[in-house]
């Protein structure tokens, strides 16, 4: 009995101090006009662009839940990686890093804190567009909500984990608009190409697959349809067989994310 106390009074306390970091950057992150827009109108404005875009008339199921699924996917680098790299970096360089570890704060608590109202904008984001794609386009009910929400949720964690990875080769928040290019490239290209790439050859589709966008992408569109575009639809059950090499290829980016920033997270100015 007294562990099981003990062990629930430890997470309660984590969940409040998480819950104290992420109020003081959600204040600072309410004071960030361009953010806000950004969070809140952008999402918006894209909806209507679906909803006008002639997709609702389309017969084509696939091309209509490929669209959804990438702005689900453009959530995750906007909202997520993009200003979280900022974040971090502006963050460390104000020194706040550094006095937040000195104090009772675990590092995961501090990391996770300043990445809660991000994540918390990405998921109202991702509400819009798939409440947009059911309603404004008359897409089907989803086959496997369960590996929708999976996909997504491991999608999060691994762009929250490269962003605190690339708040590490750079130096000022203004000059995250290079370092994560790399990043924003090869997912916006690639992983939205993949599913076009059926006769390329076999070390460029692995390539592909292996984007840490590919799996997020893969398993909402397998969660949403029952399937990726490459095979026949499948059932609830059939889905589960399908996603194992998505989900394990999502499973190693997060168990590489953790590994990495572990290893080289900065919390303190460069010098």
């Amino acid at each position: 009995m007294t562990t099981m106390t003990t062990t629930t009074t430890v997470t309660r306390g984590n969940t409040a101090r998480i819950r104290a970091v992420g109020l003081a950057e959600l204040k600072l992150f309410a004071r960030n006009r361009t953010a806000m827009f950004s969070a809140f109108a952008i999402p918006l404005i894209l909806a209507g662009a679906i909803s006008t875009s002639g997709m609702a008339d389309s017969d084509d199921l696939a091309t209509s839940v490929a669209v959804v699924t990438s702005l689900l996917g453009y959530v995750l680098l906007a909202a997520v990686y993009y200003n979280l790299v900022t974040t971090y970096v502006a963050r460390r360089e104000e020194l706040v890093l550094k006095r937040l570890r000195a104090g009772e704060l675990s590092d995961a608590t501090i990391i996770t804190g300043i990445a809660a109202p991000m994540v918390a904008v990405a998921v109202a984001q991702m509400i819009v567009f798939v409440v947009a794609g059911a309603i404004l386009v008359g897409l089907p009910a989803p086959v496997n909500v369960p590996l929708m929400v999976f996909g997504a949720v491991g999608g999060v964690i691994v762009f929250v984990l490269l962003a605190a990875v690339s708040a590490v080769f750079t130096r000022t928040a203004e000059s995250a608009q290079v370092t994560t290019l790399p990043v924003l490239l090869a997912c916006l290209i690639g992983s939205m190409i993949y599913p076009m790439m059926d006769d390329a050859p076999g070390v460029v589709v692995a390539l592909l697959r292996a984007l840490p966008l590919t799996p997020v992408v893969d398993l909402l569109r397998l969660g949403w349809l029952g399937t990726t575009g490459e095979s026949a639809p499948v059932g609830f059950a059939g889905t589960f067989a399908d996603a194992l090499l998505p989900a394990g290829i999502l499973i190693a980016w997060i168990v590489a994310g953790l590994w990495a920033v572990r290893r080289t997270f900065l919390w303190e100015p460069r010098r």
